[in-house]
């Protein structure tokens, strides 16, 4: 209870420890609400790939002294354009050409940051660093949000369709590659201005796991989008606590709560019926 209290007032008396907190909510939600089209999409190897792709264009981004969101969307969209070419025009497989373009790009990343001699900077890409989050970052995460929801609103109908059966959108006339673009392009954003919090390494792990710990409650899309952006605010409130409580990474400790999250959710809930099927079995053996 004392860490608690004294969480509570610190977060009273900083206001970086409430820019924090907003900002890590926010990312929280809008991870939840991209990462269950996602995983329903069976394309969270394409996230993963995503939030390594943008690594370049960020180093370059600092080394040129431009908005960082700038640089990443741009390598973002080129990777996933890169992707999409590779695997329709030569026999590999999607995973393939997903494992050569984000491992090549990660690469160069690597390469413009090393340049750029500043492995402070590195370290927060890579795992994030939410206390030292701006009001800047704050107003950009909320803008994102504003533009992941409009575009999950009006494209609602489109992304069900395309996400449940591909092969039945194209025959009712809808063009299936601009609605995956699209999705990529809100995916990329959502990545780049998650790095302050979570970082590029930890971004595809709170893409997938609130999402598919939503999936595990429900068979209903909205539903699961809703519980999704519950479970990442609130493994982005519980990851901050342990962050400043213990001087935890801010980015592991998110993904920590997540994943426990995931975890006990994987043994009770009723969709996976491993508690309550043993119950049962036990009472018909009675």
């Amino acid at each position: 209870m004392t860490s608690i209290t004294n969480f509570l007032n610190a977060l009273a008396q900083y206001n970086f420890l409430q820019t924090a907190l907003i900002t890590s909510i926010i990312v929280g939600v809008m991870s939840g609400i991209i990462g269950s089209f996602i995983i329903l999409r069976g394309m969270s190897l394409m996230g993963d790939a995503i939030s390594h792709a943008v690594l370049p264009g960020v180093a370059l981004a600092y080394m040129l002294g431009i908005n960082l969101l700038l640089g990443a969307s741009i390598f973002g969209v080129v990777a996933s354009l890169l992707i999409g070419y590779v695997s329709t025009h030569s026999k590999l497989k999607n995973d393939t050409a997903i494992g050569i373009v984000f491992s090549a790009f990660y690469a160069l990343g690597f390469i413009l940051i090393s340049m750029a001699e500043s492995s402070t900077n590195l370290h927060h890409i890579l795992f994030g660093n939410v206390l030292a989050v701006s009001d800047n970052d704050l107003i950009t995460n909320a803008c994102i949000l504003a533009i992941v929801i409009l575009f999950v609103f009006i494209f609602y109908k489109e992304l069900v369709i395309t996400s449940f059966d591909e092969t039945f959108a194209k025959t009712y006339g809808l063009n299936t590659q601009l609605i995956h673009y699209g999705l990529m392009l809100i995916l990329t954003l959502v990545t780049v201005s998650s790095l302050q919090t979570v970082g590029i390494i930890l971004i595809v792990a709170m893409l997938i796991t609130p999402a598919a710990t939503a999936f595990l409650w429900t068979n209903k899309l909205q539903n699961m989008l809703f519980l999704a952006s519950i479970f990442g605010a609130f493994s982005a409130i519980i990851g901050l606590f342990l962050s400043y409580t213990f001087n935890w990474a801010s980015g592991p400790a998110i993904v920590l709560v997540a994943a426990s999250i995931f975890g006990i959710s994987f043994i009770t809930s009723p969709k996976q019926d491993i508690i309550f099927g043993k119950i049962r079995l036990s009472r018909g053996k009675l």
